[in-house]
Parts: structure tokens; sequence; C-alpha cells
């Protein structure tokens, strides 16, 4: 039974790990799921489940872009994550009350929520809610649109949550990982202990793309490259359009003969027609005369019958 229930947690495990870059709504369920936990075991009030789970939104959509790269074994890329995780865990310094956050320290799937499986990265507090459609509580009142805009770095790189929670005694002092030697590199080998860490790739080169492995959703995160790609656009533009151009002048040239066959066409059909009708007129006017020439024969002959037969009648009379 106890093998069943290990091979279970393994199976769920291995569907939640992220082996690219998660889409929005995906980032906004996980943040949900773990402020969910967090609000039930640190008993929050609504005011910081809200604020919680904008923070943890801002840590997941952050560390999403970069976590391929630390799989991969790139300097930058784990003390970026460090950053962002002591980012993280500081502005919820300020929603906490000093007794909440020193039950998060003690809490690693709280204070550090991510760690390596295999050849991919996870959710630790996965492991100990093994239910991932169950909460305890409805959705904050902003899960949809909320998009990361109370993240530091719109806010000059201070904590946004400052001064939203009066009335609550605080934390007195920040718990950063990256500030003591031990404790980093304890937590670099707890988190990503299977990691090798490439040599000399402590800074980032900014002229190369991520190597983060696409996801075939469309809102994966890729580090944009500055590459002048305007003139090559232009130059294929140019060609196109003098192409095109081309191509116009080889069309309309035919089109232009074929016009002009056609207008001769019908300059021929015409002359043809009026030379036709200028015969036929002429004909039928040699018609016309030739049978004025007959009918003043006629009426000639017609004359000298009449004439004779009146000499012949005056003949008679005198015999």
């Amino acid at each position: 039974m106890k093998r069943l229930f290990l091979l279970t947690i393994a199976l769920m495990t291995a569907i939640f790990t992220c082996d690219a870059a998660m889409t929005k709504s995906r980032v906004r369920k996980e943040a949900r799921f773990l402020t969910d936990k967090m609000a039930y075991e640190l008993n929050l009030s609504n005011a910081q489940y809200n604020d919680v789970y904008e923070i943890n939104y801002d840590f997941i959509h952050e560390v999403n872009y970069i976590m391929d790269d630390v799989l991969d074994g790139f300097a930058w890329a784990l003390d970026d994550y460090y950053y962002l995780l002591d980012m993280r865990n500081d502005d919820l310094r300020w929603v906490l009350s000093s007794s909440q956050y020193r039950r998060m320290l003690d809490i690693d799937y709280f204070y550090r929520p991510i760690y390596m499986t295999g050849h991919d990265w996870t959710f630790r507090v996965h492991i100990h809610y093994t239910n991932f459609n169950h909460f305890y509580f409805p959705k904050p009142h902003h899960y949809k649109s909320y998009v990361g805009g109370h993240a530091r770095h719109h806010w000059n790189d201070i904590s946004y949550y400052k001064d939203r929670h009066h009335g609550i005694a605080h934390h007195p002092a920040p718990a950063p990982i990256r500030h003591n030697e031990v404790t980093y590199r304890d937590s670099r080998k707890s988190d990503f202990g299977s990691v090798n860490v490439r040599p000399n790739t402590e800074k980032r080169n900014t002229t190369t793309t991520t190597s983060r492995r696409k996801s075939s959703n469309d809102d994966t995160y890729s580090v944009p490259a500055k590459k002048e790609t305007r003139p090559a656009a232009t130059r294929r533009a140019t060609s196109t359009s003098t192409t095109n151009k081309e191509v116009d002048k080889n069309t309309r040239t035919p089109n232009r003969d074929k016009r002009t066959e056609t207008t001769t066409t019908k300059k021929e059909n015409n002359s043809n027609r009026a030379s036709g009708s200028n015969v036929r007129s002429s004909s039928n006017r040699n018609n016309s005369s030739s049978s004025t020439t007959t009918r003043s024969n006629s009426s000639n002959s017609r004359n000298d019958s009449g004439s004779s037969r009146s000499n012949s009648g005056s003949s008679r009379s005198r015999r």
C-alpha cells in the first residue's frame, strides 16, 4: 500500500513538472494553489490572501523566464533565480505578521517553493498537497485581471506592500538566501543539486538567445535578441515591389498591343463598310440612270410611232 502511494505521488509530480515556459493561465493556477495552502496553514486574512497571491504570481511569472537556463547550468540564471526569490520573500515580510513570517521560513515548500526533479522543475507544495484541484478558499478577487502591475521593477525596486498593512507587527529584518554563503550553498544543493554549473557563465551573454525550450502555447517567453532585421526586410520589400512593377509592365504591354490591334481592326472594318456603302450607292445611281435612259428611249419610240401614224393618216387623206 505504501509503495502504491509513493508511486502515485511520483506520477502526479511528473505530470506537474515544468519542462517548458508556462502559459499565463498556468502561472495563475500555480500561484493560486500555493497561496491557497499558505492561507490555510498561516491563517491569512482576506487582504493578506489577495496580496500574497500577487507576490506569488510575480515570482512565478519572473522565474518562468529563466528556469530552463537554471537547469542547463548557467551560473547567472541561478543567481537571478535566488535574487527573485529573495525579493519575493521580502515582499511577503511586509504582508505577513512576524509570527506568520517565521512560520513560513520554517516550511520549505513556502520559503523555497521550487526544486528540480529529474531533468525538470516543479513546486514542492505538490508533494504535500496531492489533490491539485482542491482549494480551501475561492479565487482572489483579481485572479484574472492582475498581470504584474505591483512587481518591484514597476516601483523602482521598492516593495509595493511596505505601507499597506498597518497595525501588523512585521518581521524586523529580511531573511535573504544569497547574503549568507553557507545558506546559499546549502539551498542551491537542496533545490538544484543535480545541476552541473557551467564554467565562465557568471555573466549573461546578451548577444545570444536563451536556451529555454519553447512551449506550444502563445504565452511563452523568449529573450529578445537585438538584431537589426529592418534593412533586410526593406531590401526584400523593395525587391518585391520592383518585381511586381516589372510584372505589371510585362502584363500591361500585351494588353496595350491587343487594344491597338483591336482599334486598327475596327478602323479597317469601318473603312470596308464605308467603301461597301459607296459601291452600293454608285451602283444604285448607275441603275437609276440606266432606268432613266430606258424610259426616255421608250418615250422617244412612242413619239416616233405616233408621228408615223400621223403621217400615214395624212397620206390617206390626200388620196
